[in-house]
């Protein structure tokens, strides 16, 4: 049973860890994004890199997310820190995969007309070949984002400082109260399912010439 009345009560608190835990995944993505670009690029400049890296961020993929946060209490103790270095890590992978496969659908043909119009490495990264990765960079970070929501509720088990919605899950779990289960699930399962809404009109505002009705409306009738 459902406890409306504890819910009412609560929805001020409710909303503030809503949004502390839009906030603790954002900051993750943005970093990990960051981070991963700068590896990707690398790795697309020199392929003997990309292996290595991969397969650090797939081991740290592969870490178990509580053992995570547990052991980072000892180093950095109840910090945001805490909180952060996981989730950041999570993405990683995620991150450079897309980001690669992104760089690596830009046509051969593309990059030598780009060489022989004159553009430098800089040049060509950012106006040629970073504007036909965006379909798989954008889909990283879908991806990414609503994995990172969905981990966020694993920093319950930091306390109320850092936990987010997942703190309601935890102390629901300890107190043996299914409301507050529910109030932690819920909503986190609808942020991330409105966040990837978001990002999916996004990648069709960045990418337009993807959209199918676009390139149906621009087919030539036979």
């Amino acid at each position: 049973m459902i406890d409306w009345a504890w819910i009412g009560d609560h929805l001020d608190d409710i909303a503030s860890r809503s949004i502390q835990h839009l906030q603790l995944a954002a900051i993750a993505v943005v970093v990990g994004f960051a981070i991963s670009f700068v590896l990707a690029i690398w790795s697309v400049r020199r392929r003997s890199v990309y292996a290595p890296i991969a397969a650090i961020a797939g081991i740290l993929y592969t870490i178990p997310s509580l053992a995570l946060f547990g052991a980072l209490v000892a180093i950095t103790g109840l910090s945001i820190l805490t909180a952060e270095v996981p989730l950041v890590l999570y993405t990683l992978l995620i991150f450079i995969r897309n980001i690669v496969a992104g760089f690596d659908s830009v046509p051969p043909e593309v990059l030598e007309a780009a060489d022989g119009m004159g553009y430098g490495g800089a040049r060509r990264l950012w106006q040629v070949e970073l504007p036909l990765a965006l379909p798989l960079v954008v889909a990283g970070v879908r991806l990414a984002s609503v994995s990172t929501i969905g981990l966020v509720t694993i920093t319950g088990i930091l306390g109320d400082r850092f936990g987010g919605l997942g703190f309601f899950i935890f102390e629901g779990l300890r107190r043996g109260f299914p409301t507050e289960i529910f109030t932690g699930a819920l909503p986190s399962v609808l942020l991330a399912v409105g966040v990837d809404l978001l990002l999916v009109s996004v990648q069709r505002r960045l990418t337009p010439w993807t959209s199918p009705a676009r390139t149906a409306g621009d087919a030539v009738p036979a």
